[in-house]
């Protein structure tokens, strides 16, 4: 291949990379490092036997994003406060045609599913990512992990038992959900108590990622009166030039709040028979820099 060969066909290939690593790692930086790796491996690789650079491609980076988790897991120990994945920006758009792979890869990115990844082993998760995000068959993802595929279908079964065990079940109408947010939003710059306990569900949980570098809670917290008072708190304290904006994160609708024309907080809400059964706020400033300023 010509170096411009070269370049093309890992090019072709990033988005279904970066997709694997950051689902793997949670992070957008850790992912593009992972992906860079990739990199530096394919163009220096040897490749006359590649038959299929998409499957090289593909064993290279997962390899290389387990070796990294492992590297993560003692960095998360220390983390201030709970941890959530870095908001992804999510636009399938025409390069996912068809609805229901669509629908599979948005709940194989929802912050939902990835909170449940994180207690998973780095192979559990390697196989979960690959099989049921990817649609990978076992025999491909016995080679990648240089495992046998009886043992890579064991890790597959105690990885879909674990995520269903955890993973709530939430309904994914976009339009419902930014409908809620809209409301919400309104409720909470009044300070509406009624209008908020109206909007959540009774076993509502608020899970605030800070990283200890702003003001969120330290602990999840749960039940509406609880999430309810804390929200109206915070929004009759108001933001400094505050300005808000609708857009697609982890394959859901989010609000965007800057303060400043910088991004302050993120808000992104799970939703079940009409009511908000989860809210996340991210408010960790490194989590929300790749997020356009304006």
């Amino acid at each position: 291949m010509t170096i411009d060969t070269v370049t093309d066909v890992f090019e072709e290939h990033r988005s279904v990379l970066m997709g694997v690593a950051y689902r793997m790692l949670g992070r957008i930086a850790d992912a593009e490092d992972v992906v860079q790796e990739a990199w530096l491996r394919w163009s220096g690789a040897d490749r006359d036997p590649v038959r299929e650079p998409r499957a090289y491609l593909v064993r290279i980076t997962t390899r290389l994003a387990v070796d990294r988790l492992r590297q993560l897991r003692a960095r998360n120990e220390t983390y201030v406060g709970p941890w959530l994945p870095e908001p992804y920006p999510t636009a399938f758009g025409d390069t996912v045609p068809d609805t229901a792979e669509q629908a599979v890869l948005a709940d194989s990115v929802s912050l939902a599913v990835l909170v449940v990844l994180e207690s998973l082993s780095p192979l559990e998760r390697a196989v979960f990512v690959l099989r049921e995000a990817f649609g990978y068959p076992f025999a491909e993802i016995a080679t990648t992990l240089d495992r046998s595929e009886a043992a890579v279908r064991q890790l597959a079964a105690r990885a879909r038992k674990h995520v269903d065990e955890r993973r709530p079940r939430y309904e994914v109408d976009p339009a419902q959900r930014r409908d809620l947010t809209e409301r919400f939003l309104a409720a909470s710059a009044e300070g509406d108590l009624d209008g908020l306990m109206r909007l959540l569900a009774p076993d509502v949980k608020l899970i605030g990622d800070s990283g200890g570098h702003a003001k969120a809670p330290l602990r999840i917290m749960e039940s509406a009166d609880k999430v309810g008072r804390f929200m109206a708190a915070v929004g009759s304290q108001g933001l400094p030039d505050v300005s808000f904006h609708f857009l697609e994160v982890n394959g859901a609708p989010a609000l965007l709040l800057r303060s400043g024309g910088r991004p302050d907080t993120l808000l992104q809400m799970d939703v079940a028979d009409g009511r908000v059964q989860c809210l996340y706020l991210i408010r960790n400033p490194e989590k929300l820099a790749h997020l356009p300023r304006q």
